[in-house]
């Protein structure tokens, strides 16, 4: 890869870690408290852990990495011979991290392009990888950013979650809002549009629920050439079997992840978490 244009995204972004290496993308922690404890997710905490301090009731909260945390990963990213650098990260509507990102672009020793996609997880991570393989072909900073906001705008995020409730206590729900009275008695299927959480259906039981998802992200897919990311937390079963069906059902399939997603959004989806990400090429 170029050094000349550097790609920065944030560990919410849940690429693998193969792909990090391959393409050099530097991914900034974003930090989970647990008790009295800040830690960094990727490298001192797992979801795993936050999902058994959330079946416990223990408090469980996020924040974004600091103006300074970033502006040391510039000033280090330029010391490597980067000219420039195109900084990609989740939707603002679910964290001040691409704010705190923006602040340490403006004093840093290189240009940085300071991208708020509207995504998280792999919706996010395919971003960043679009990005970083027009800087491989040769391409610029406009050229890396065209690409980001052109693979956002195609990316589709559908997830099933078990409760409500701790998307509920850690204020992400937004339009779903209208469910909380009914929250108990619905399984709902949830999209990410215009950079928040909405409502795309309700369903009355999981397994009718996670049928339904397989068959939006299915719809979705159509017959062209796509990537599909299906996420979980602390429900390897369900993942693996949906992304199986999805590997058969699915046509234009290139590239297929499945991964159990970090510390910062499990915190606020809970276990049982499945969801689909699918993103035409």
């Amino acid at each position: 890869m170029s050094r000349h244009v550097a790609i920065v995204t944030d560990s919410t972004a849940y690429l693998p870690r193969t792909a990090v290496e391959r393409h050099h993308i530097t991914a900034v922690p974003l930090t989970v408290v647990l008790g009295d404890q800040a830690l960094e997710e990727g490298t001192e905490i797992s979801a795993r852990s936050v999902a058994q301090a959330l079946q416990k009731r223990r408090p469980v909260t996020t924040s974004r990495p600091s103006p300074t945390v970033f502006a040391e990963t510039y000033r280090a990213i330029a010391a490597e011979g980067a000219s420039s650098i195109v900084s990609l990260h989740l939707s603002s509507e679910f964290s001040g991290t691409y704010d705190a990102a923006v602040l340490a672009a403006k004093d840093a020793p290189v240009p940085v392009r300071v991208v708020d996609t509207g995504m998280v997880a792999m919706a996010l991570g395919f971003c960043a990888l679009a990005a970083a393989e027009v800087v491989e072909g040769g391409g610029d900073v406009d050229d890396a950013v065209a690409a980001a906001e052109k693979r956002a705008a195609g990316t589709s995020a559908y997830f099933y979650v078990d409760t409500l409730d701790y998307l509920r206590r850690g204020g992400r729900i937004g339009a779903a809002q209208a469910l909380l009275g009914s929250a108990l008695a619905v399984k709902p299927i949830l999209q990410l549009a215009e950079g928040r959480i909405e409502l795309l259906e309700k369903v009355r039981t999981a397994s009718k629920a996670i049928a339904r998802l397989e068959e939006i992200a299915v719809e979705r897919a159509g017959e062209g050439q796509v990537d599909i990311a299906v996420h979980h937390l602390a429900a390897a079963e369900r993942a693996d079997a949906l992304a199986q069906r999805l590997q058969e059902r699915v046509p234009g399939l290139n590239e297929l992840h499945v991964s159990e997603v970090g510390a910062v959004i499990g915190a606020h989806t809970g276990p049982g978490l499945l969801g689909a990400v699918v993103s035409p090429r």
